[in-house]
């Protein structure tokens, strides 16, 4: 965890700064959600109506994302920034989807799953991992 010194953290722009604190406020809520609810219910966590235009761009979303998830005492995995960026995204107008996808590892052929994001047909979130997994489901 990298602690953000506070006038750094007042030194970013007021947009920022909001978004970050949106971020941790939301990977809070998808780390919980993750944890403590079934597969079915956790993985809708991002998938509210969208809301009306906010400023929250997908590229604001994506910085704050990862500084918030850089930040918090426990780690967060791809479906928590997932769940987290497309909440975010939404809740703000973007018609941000979430993707599910599979594969078997080679070698041990155990199942391996991803998730990532993508806003108008271009990955914005996990799609470094994308390749190679089938996507399995889509959450609008």
């Amino acid at each position: 965890m990298h602690a953000m010194p506070v006038k750094r953290l007042y030194q970013l722009p007021r947009e920022r700064r909001r978004a970050l604190f949106r971020a941790v406020a939301t990977l809070t809520a998808a780390s919980a959600a993750v944890a403590l609810l079934p597969f079915r219910m956790a993985i809708r966590f991002g998938s509210i109506p969208l809301k009306a235009r906010g400023t929250l761009s997908p590229e604001d979303c994506v910085w704050a994302i990862d500084a918030a998830s850089r930040r918090l005492a426990w780690p967060t995995l791809c479906i928590q920034k997932g769940l987290a960026a497309q909440r975010m995204l939404r809740s703000d107008g973007v018609d941000a989807v979430l993707h599910y996808g599979a594969r078997r590892k080679a070698g041990s052929g155990n199942l391996e799953a991803h998730v990532w994001v993508s806003v108008g047909g271009i990955v914005i979130v996990g799609g470094e991992e994308a390749d190679g997994f089938a996507e399995v489901a889509v959450f609008p």
